[in-house]
């Protein structure tokens, strides 16, 4: 019979879970698994030095504080071993015991003084490094959302740069203000070490290698067990990503109304079990190894401090070292090995917190290669012809373009309608019309002036924009329409916003009306259905005094009154601007001035309905298809059956 080995848990996800995409959310995992001592050692001051710049960025005086206060207790500490030394020598010299007592006096002063101002330098030094590690988080937070709400819309098209933003977010922001902390524990524990390393070696030279034996299997087994508990943690990724997923699906708002209706429960239940479970596993079987590999360096370090006392006992009873000397090394070693493993200890976290820092500095870096240069542009001036010109574009990382070769003109006064079928490129035009993507080819120009030469902040300022994936924001009913505007909120130009988009009605049923937070996690927050939010957007829209109103499929979650309203409106804004119109309700086109029709990236056709109709393309085709729908008989209900 052959002997069945206990299997070890997987490295991967467990057997029937779907395997995720290799992850790029921790790059620097196959950095950890090669990790040494001396690989951490190279890195460390290069490290410690972000690590001082950001501190000094956040706070120059809590820098300076937390670093001179810890520094300074440390120099205590010395103050404190050599009071030892001179208090043992004192009581160890040969005499009467009163005159020795009175010879360790001084000495039993100085050692309790260097106690007490250690004591409130370490208190000083919490109170300013407490202050300072939020200082820090709160600096590389700002920087981030400033550098990434900067970035080019089309960025967030790439994931690469969504997952670099993920990481820089998740674990970045938090790990630069432990930096900190890291940084002033290694700072104050090597003061500490060359403290006892002096003392040592004064008592006597021998000390010193000895010390350093005492700590190597230690430092050793540290270094191995961080390098085991991080290459699990890197084969885990997967899985892990996988229990976050899990977790978000059950634990979100979101997802809370169809894990209910389609019974799903128990299936997520099962599956998060069996997730968690292989985690947990795996997790209990490397800190199994873990506990090996230290009860071996435990073991060494415990041959090692035998041999360091043995030899102290050979020295005393050689007479090379007196026995006051011996026993202020017994403590000057003992010392010495906790600040030691201190340090190590600071040493490997410092090195892990600063593989997360290297993450958000690298996130930002890019942010700043993918924000346009920052240029005085021109003033846009009043609408009076935007014309795109053999425009090209195409998504990062997409094989094929999403426009291609586009032209197409709108004038003040005029709504002008772009159809197509889904994926024609529609939305991807508005947003560059809107200049928050940039053309691979042709340009845009508006009054003659490409509008990459114009001031960005002005030029959204002449544009009201109805997206069709728009984003409910948790603010106030009137925070979401006026959100946009920098000045105080005008009451009319609100009220007209309001009334041509439908959207009073909305706020009429809100209980606190305007003042309605838009989010039920808020107290007083109510709930909006999708026609309600649309009516939201819509008035966000059509809130800025804009000449060129684009509205991408502005009514998909309107019912049949409230689409007859609002197409009603953007013909009433036409008469002092220009609209673009983006719809797949053909019916809502027929009044439009110029009508282009997008396939797959391109203009296939273009002028009135009339003129459309009659050449018989894909605009006709379309049409007659929406028009058929409302003529044809329903299969499930006969004339006969109309009530």
């Amino acid at each position: 019979m052959k002997r069945r080995h206990r299997q070890r848990p997987a490295s991967g996800s467990p057997a029937g879970v779907p395997q995720l995409a290799a992850s790029r959310f921790h790059p620097w995992f196959a950095d950890l698994a090669h990790l040494s001592l001396w690989h951490m050692l190279t890195r460390l001051p290069a490290l410690i030095a972000t690590a001082l710049r950001w501190s000094w960025k956040a706070s120059p005086r809590d820098t300076l504080l937390t670093f001179g206060l810890n520094v300074g207790a440390g120099v205590f500490s010395a103050a404190v071993l050599t009071a030892v030394v001179g208090i043992l020598q004192g009581l160890f010299a040969e005499g009467p015991t009163p005159e020795r007592l009175q010879n360790a006096l001084p000495s039993l002063l100085l050692a309790g003084g260097a106690v007490f101002a250690r004591a409130a330098l370490r208190s000083g030094a919490i109170w300013a490094q407490g202050r300072l590690t939020p200082m820090v988080e709160r600096a590389v937070e700002v920087e981030l959302v400033t550098l990434a709400t900067a970035t080019r819309l089309e960025a967030f098209d790439d994931s690469e740069w969504c997952d670099q933003l993920h990481r820089a977010r998740s674990m970045g922001t938090s790990e630069a203000g432990r930096m900190t902390g890291y940084t002033v524990d290694i700072a104050t524990e090597t003061v500490s070490l060359l403290a006892v390393a002096t003392v040592v070696t004064v008592l006597h030279p021998l000390l010193l290698p000895l010390l350093a034996l005492t700590v190597a299997p230690v430092g050793w087994a540290a270094v191995r067990s961080a390098r085991m508990r991080y290459e699990r943690m890197r084969q885990l990724s997967t899985s892990r990503r996988l229990q976050y997923m899990y977790t978000h699906a059950m634990t979100e708002r979101d997802s809370a109304a169809e894990l209910r209706a389609y019974a799903m429960r128990p299936m997520l239940l099962e599956e998060f079990a069996r997730v968690a479970d292989h985690v947990r596993d795996a997790m209990v079987a490397v800190a199994a190894r873990q506990t090996s590999t230290r009860a071996v360096g435990d073991v060494l370090a415990g041959i090692a401090t035998l041999a360091t006392y043995a030899a102290l006992v050979a020295l005393l009873l050689g007479g090379l070292m007196p026995l006051a000397v011996a026993g202020a090394a017994y403590v000057a070693l003992g010392q010495g090995k906790a600040a030691l493993d201190r340090l190590m200890s600071a040493v490997n976290s410092c090195y892990e917190s600063g593989l997360y820092l290297s993450d958000l500095l690298d996130a930002f870096a890019e942010a700043r290669r993918r924000t346009r240069p920052a240029t005085v542009g021109k003033d846009p001036g009043p609408l009076q012809e935007l014309r795109v010109q053999g425009v090209d574009f195409a998504y990062p990382g997409a094989q094929a373009n999403a426009l291609t070769g586009v032209d197409i003109t709108v004038n003040r006064g005029q709504v002008v309608a772009l159809v197509g079928e889904n994926g024609s490129g529609k939305s991807t035009l508005a947003t560059l019309i809107s200049g928050l993507y940039t053309p691979d080819a042709g340009g845009i120009t508006w009054n003659g002036t490409d509008i990459a030469d114009l001031a960005a902040d002005r030029l959204h300022a002449r544009i009201g924009l109805i997206r069709q994936q728009y984003q409910q924001w948790p603010f106030s009913a009137e925070r979401n329409i006026t959100m946009a505007a920098a000045e105080a909120t005008d009451p009319d130009r609100l009220k007209r916003a309001l009334r041509l988009s439908g959207a009073d009605q909305v706020v009429d049923e809100l209980a606190l009306g305007l003042a309605t937070p838009l989010d039920t996690r808020f107290e007083g927050g109510e709930d909006l259905s999708g026609g309600q939010r649309q009516r939201i957007a819509a008035a966000r829209g059509l809130y800025p005094e804009a000449d060129l109103v684009i509205a991408d499929e502005p009514t998909a979650a309107l019912d049949a009154r409230a689409e007859e309203r609002l197409f009603a409106t953007f013909q009433a804004a036409a008469e002092g601007a220009a609209v673009l119109l983006i719809t797949h309700r053909l019916a809502s086109t027929r009044s439009a001035d110029w009508i282009y029709v997008l396939d797959h990236g391109h203009v296939v056709e273009q002028g009135t309905h009339s003129d459309l109709m009659t050449y018989g393309g894909l605009y006709a085709e379309l049409y007659g298809i929406q028009a058929a729908a409302y003529h044809a008989p329903s299969p499930h209900l006969s004339y006969d059956d109309t009530p």
